[in-house]
């Protein structure tokens, strides 16, 4: 079987620094924020061209931390994509404010920056474009509609490690990026981890407190604030699997350009696009194909762990049905939800395996 993301391969790579890290964590008891957080702050910051990066619990509490500290409420709107993990919409819902969504460019699953002034409102306050597979929204025209109408920017960065737009890193064009460690991201953890990324300190000083309780030492309180620190043990994984990082993703790079090259002749298979200024750092490797459900249970059936992601659109959710969105209302997204098809993506993937997953694709497509 040829699984979707092979972690298994990925710990027996480093398995001994790993190991040596977590003994040096725990002999150390800094177990809740402490010097490996500070230690993979200082290194992560600089890799997005960040002077600020502040660790957190996860992926959705960093938006939900950029969110509060950029001063997003009650009422405000935040205009989105529907083609995204329900964190993104969540975190805008946990700060009070209403996601705005708006549909997508049907070449990159990128929000259509060309849709977006026309649902900006009086009471619009904020962008959250999402990098979506590691593939880079088009910023210069996000930045430039945000900064017409005085809008913040948060980047959602959960699966672009190492991506970037213009040759600037995602996370340092807007008021703060977010990302996640999630174990099956490109940088991930062995549990939940996430951090923001800022070029503001007193936006960076704000997150750090609304995330340890809004303190500034141990039993003063400034702000009332919460808990979503992070761990020494995660951060201290995260330090060594940093160093890997540019490598792994050269690899996914490289593993996505074998794709294109065994799949460029089938016509019925739509390969993943980026914009000409884009670095896509391939979290995914997502394509559409014709009878989706049908193409996956025949890879699955022959050994392949072929998935979907994200198969039902972010505004036809049953968490979000208040909004009074319906079926329809952003038909590229319902297009692509209904037809994408995530392909095996990990440094790890042999060029036989690659060969293996393309063979049986096609032959999927003549059934």
């Amino acid at each position: 079987m040829i699984p979707l993301v092979d972690l298994e391969a990925q710990y027996r790579q480093i398995k001994g620094e790993i190991a040596a890290m977590i003994d040096e964590v725990l002999c150390s008891k800094a177990f809740i924020q402490g010097k490996y957080v500070a230690a993979l702050e200082k290194e992560f910051a600089p890799l997005h061209q960040s002077a600020h990066a502040i660790g957190c619990s996860n992926g959705t509490s960093a938006l939900f931390l950029a969110l509060k500290a950029l001063g997003v409420g009650e009422g405000d709107e935040v205009i989105t994509t529907p083609n995204t993990f329900f964190a993104t919409a969540e975190a805008i819902c946990h700060v009070g404010a209403v996601p705005v969504f708006v549909d997508i460019d049907p070449d990159t699953y990128s929000i259509d920056t060309g849709l977006i002034e026309s649902r900006i409102t009086g009471r619009t306050k904020a962008l959250i474009p999402v990098h979506l597979h590691g593939n880079p929204c088009d910023m210069d025209t996000i930045m430039g509609i945000a900064k017409a109408y005085d809008l913040k920017v948060i980047e959602d960065c959960a699966q672009a490690h190492l991506a970037t737009f213009n040759s600037k890193s995602v996370g340092s064009f807007g008021d703060a990026g977010t990302f996640s460690f999630y174990p099956g991201k490109n940088l991930g953890a062995y549990g939940d981890a996430g951090a923001v990324t800022t070029g503001d300190p007193e936006v960076a000083q704000r997150i750090r407190l609304l995330a340890d309780h809004g303190r500034d030492s141990k039993y003063t309180h400034k702000i009332v604030g919460y808990n979503h620190r992070m761990d020494g043990l995660q951060a201290g994984i995260l330090l060594v699997k940093l160093k890997y990082l540019k490598q792994w993703t050269e690899l996914r790079q490289r593993n996505a350009g074998l794709y294109r090259s065994l799949l460029q002749d089938v016509e019925a298979v739509k390969l993943p696009a980026s914009h000409d200024l884009s670095s896509h750092v391939y979290h995914l490797f997502v394509v559409q194909v014709p009878e989706r459900d049908r193409v996956l249970s025949y890879l699955n059936d022959h050994g392949v762990s072929a998935g979907i992601h994200y198969p039902v659109s972010l505004h036809l959710q049953p968490a979000l049905k208040y909004l009074g969105y319906q079926k329809g209302d952003f038909p590229v997204a319902e297009h692509a939800a209904e037809n994408m098809l995530s392909l095996p993506m990990y440094p790890e993937l042999t060029l036989a395996q690659i060969e293996s997953i393309c063979t049986l694709l096609r032959q999927s497509m003549n059934i």
